[in-house]
């Protein structure tokens, strides 16, 4: 929900811009400032708001399972999240970290890892 929120509120915020702008002919600066706040709000919410509103707001995030692994669990460290997952083919857990904007991301591979049964 609070990603919601936040999302209608960027829009908002640089919708109004551009009306204050465009009311005084001055299409070109409103544009250019609308975008600068549309790009504002991006960089903010995806290198640094994503994870805090999923963790401790309830927001909205979707992360992918690579094809031929299957999911085990999840877990937050501090504000990253923490996903573990088992690849059947080469036989080894895998723990990836997803930080803030997908910067520093850490991966721990465990061998010989057999926490279900192989399919």
């Amino acid at each position: 929900m609070i990603t919601y929120l936040y999302w209608t509120a960027v829009i908002i915020a640089a919708a109004a811009i551009f009306a204050i702008c465009a009311k005084n002919n001055k299409w070109t600066i409103g544009i250019t400032l609308a975008l600068i706040v549309l790009l504002s709000g991006w960089s903010a919410y995806y290198f640094s708001l994503q994870q805090i509103f999923v963790k401790r707001y309830g927001g909205v995030m979707t992360i992918q399972v690579p094809q031929g692994q299957y999911h085990i669990g999840a877990t937050w460290k501090d504000d990253n999240l923490w996903i573990e997952n088992f690849d059947p083919d080469t036989n080894s857990c895998i723990f990836s970290e997803y930080s803030k904007g997908n910067l520093l991301q850490g991966r721990v591979t465990i061998k010989n890892c057999k926490p279900i049964p192989k399919l």
